[in-house]
């Protein structure tokens, strides 16, 4: 029997995307990769100095490193990419199911962070970083219009994207449905809403929380306010109140700790 269309393609689709690699670049992301054992490792190629600074940790992960002149850097980045003699060919993480992710853990109710077509691998790994500041269990955003693991993402992540969940999942809204399911409030910051993130969350932070933005601009989607529980705001002193998203999902993530 023929397979479906729609089978056909998810194989395939699912084929790509375990064939892709990624390079990491600069010696904290590098750092951080070669010692997480979750992590598929495949390439080393560094400076004789970036060599003497990751020796521990190039010992620790059991690689053998491609020492290489700096003036002859062979590993295919991107010109302007600040590597400090250190780059790393990976696997993409494999961090399982959303609802894994995202169950209660150490007693605390949980956070977790949706992203609604926030394509900046800037942004992304800012924003990975403060949830793992603020102990978030994940962060999700949908496989297309979004930022794909890279290298520039892991590097402004500083060291997180080894330890804070990157869900990149099919559909937000069915993942937004899902987490409703397990009990989670879900929140979508809007700066029009009438009702501020503290005033909705005033009684809540008992409960798991999740926190939905939008790219800068456009905002969240129709779909995706729909969905949420609440649409809530950021409550700005003055007539100045504008932060980029990952500025913003610092101060949501702040002011939900449980």
């Amino acid at each position: 029997m023929k397979k479906p269309k729609w089978v056909v393609e998810k194989e395939q689709a699912k084929k790509a995307s375990a064939a892709e690699t990624v390079w990491l670049f600069g010696l904290h992301a590098v750092r951080d990769a070669l010692r997480n054992p979750a992590r598929e490792k495949l390439r080393l190629i560094v400076t004789k100095n970036a060599s003497d600074k990751l020796a521990d940790d190039i010992a620790v992960s059991g690689m053998e490193a491609e020492v290489v002149d700096p003036r002859k850097f062979s590993a295919p980045l991107d010109p302007q990419s600040v590597h400090q003699g250190a780059a790393l060919e990976v696997k993409a993480l494999d961090w399982g199911a959303l609802e894994e992710c995202c169950m209660a853990a150490d007693g605390r109710p949980p956070r977790v962070v949706l992203l609604d077509r926030v394509t900046d691998p800037h942004n992304v790994g800012a924003i990975l970083r403060s949830a793992e500041v603020f102990g978030a269990r994940a962060v999700i955003a949908p496989a297309r219009n979004s930022a794909p693991e890279t290298g520039a993402l892991a590097k402004t992540a500083s060291g997180a994207l080894e330890r804070q969940p990157y869900l990149r999942i099919r559909n937000l809204a069915d993942a937004m449905t899902t987490l409703q399911g397990m009990g989670y409030l879900v929140l979508g910051l809007d700066g029009e809403a009438d009702e501020t993130l503290e005033d909705a969350t005033r009684d809540m932070l008992d409960r798991p929380i999740a926190l939905v933005l939008g790219a800068e601009g456009p905002g969240l989607r129709h779909k995706t306010k729909e969905t949420c529980d609440k649409l809530v705001r950021i409550d700005f002193s003055g007539g100045f109140g504008s932060l980029n998203v990952s500025n913003a999902a610092a101060v949501a993530l702040y002011a939900v700790r449980g």
